[in-house]
């Protein structure tokens, strides 16, 4: 599925009034089959608690289901309020091991403005493997469900 594809898809299920968990698996599975460096692909959804919880994803089943602000490559890019392209995790202070195939992790954060509402998490077996333009294309998503969740947020504020 090329990234046109997939925001065409997205684009058709909001359209259809698909529910926001659809959303999110379907914006999973797109980026996932953007790059075969993609071996795990899941969103941790940022809650006032200050802990991310996972949601969708595809790959291996990881312990880390519950990560707190500052904890790991996906804790830190929320504490730092910055995406994170990890090239060898090996190097990497902070970063918590969900898998010893892993060696790189990139991490886009979903946002509007200063809000941060998610993140797109993703790992891969080989080293260095998000260059310019994968980085770009799980961006184009991220700012599609960013959007998605400011007009949830407006919704829910109107009822």
């Amino acid at each position: 599925m090329t990234l046109d594809q997939t925001i065409a898809e997205l684009d058709a299920l909001k359209t259809r009034g698909a529910d926001f968990d659809e959303l999110l698996e379907a914006a999973v599975r797109g980026v996932h089959q953007l790059d075969a460096r993609f071996h795990w692909t899941g969103i941790y959804e940022l809650y006032s608690d200050d802990v991310l919880r996972l949601g969708p994803f595809i790959g291996a089943p990881t312990e880390h289901c519950f990560i707190g602000v500052g904890k790991g490559v996906c804790g830190s890019a929320v504490a730092e309020k910055r995406n994170m392209n990890i090239p060898d995790v090996s190097r990497h202070t902070n970063y918590l091991a969900c898998s010893s195939e892993t060696r790189s992790e990139l991490v886009i954060l979903i946002r509007s403005g200063d809000l941060i509402h998610a993140q797109i998490d993703i790992d891969s077996h080989e080293l260095a493997a998000f260059d310019d333009e994968a980085v770009a294309k799980v961006q184009r998503v991220a700012d599609w469900l960013a959007r998605a969740y400011a007009g949830r947020s407006s919704a829910s504020k109107r009822r």
